[in-house]
């Protein structure tokens, strides 16, 4: 009787040892529902744009860290947000700001490969699990992404960015030596924390990293829908006003 309770022992000691080590499955369609997309720090509402409060949380003060000649570039952005943002020229959006547009993204996943495909203008990365490194000399819209697991967080390390790319509508911007390292934890059901620590040492003068829930779509049959995103030239502009 001892041998049969100690082998019953083992192999639910083993069974929960093996749950432990198996990843969370993030797969579903989700959608950020706050106004970073508009502007990452708090903000008044504008054209467009819901007032908001900031998504930065650290540093404390939820404002980002720009070099001074960075933050003048930042407010020459903003007021020329029209022309200048390459979303508004149906570019991908890049990383994070892929996450948190008002369009939602589904995830797939498999052990090898985790791809992230947005409503957004047919947006698509790909994160690889069972990769170390991000290439040589390599530039890339939505950034070369390298995954991993800790714990039941998934961590995306994200590298080799085209620097055109905003993270919102403010003109809140970035050079090539972008670094994104973006943290995904299932905290409910229908709730993903999503972070991302932010590193440029060229723009910023140290990292900084913004924090928000991310929420599955529950309705019956959700899906991603076509989005054909459509530049307007200056004269559709016009007769937009």
């Amino acid at each position: 009787m001892r041998v049969v309770a100690f082998v019953l022992l083992t192999a639910t000691a083993f069974a929960q040892t093996t749950a432990k080590k198996s990843p969370p499955d993030l797969q579903g369609i989700w959608q950020a529902r706050n106004t970073a997309a508009g502007n990452l720090e708090a903000h008044s509402a504008s054209l467009g744009v819901r007032g908001g409060a900031s998504v930065v949380v650290d540093p404390p003060d939820g404002k980002i860290p720009y070099k001074p000649e960075a933050l003048a570039k930042r407010n020459e952005n903003f007021l020329n947000r029209a022309t200048l943002d390459t979303v508004n020229k149906c570019f991908s959006p890049g990383v994070p700001r892929m996450m948190y547009l008002p369009f939602p993204f589904q995830i797939f996943q498999t052990a090898a490969q985790i791809d992230i495909a947005s409503e957004f203008a047919h947006t698509i990365r790909h994160v690889y699990m069972n990769s170390h490194g991000h290439y040589a000399e390599a530039e890339f819209w939505s950034g070369d992404s390298r995954g991993k697991w800790v714990g039941q967080t998934l961590v995306i390390d994200s590298g080799n960015f085209n620097p055109e790319t905003w993270f919102d509508e403010a003109g809140n911007h970035h050079s090539a030596q972008l670094k994104v390292i973006e943290r995904l934890t299932r905290i409910a059901d229908d709730k993903l924390n999503y972070e991302a620590t932010i590193t440029d040492p060229e723009t910023f003068t140290r990292p900084w990293t913004i924090r928000m829930t991310l929420y599955r779509l529950t309705e019956p049959n959700a899906q991603l829908f076509e989005y054909e995103c459509h530049m307007f030239t200056a004269e559709e502009r016009k007769l937009a006003k």
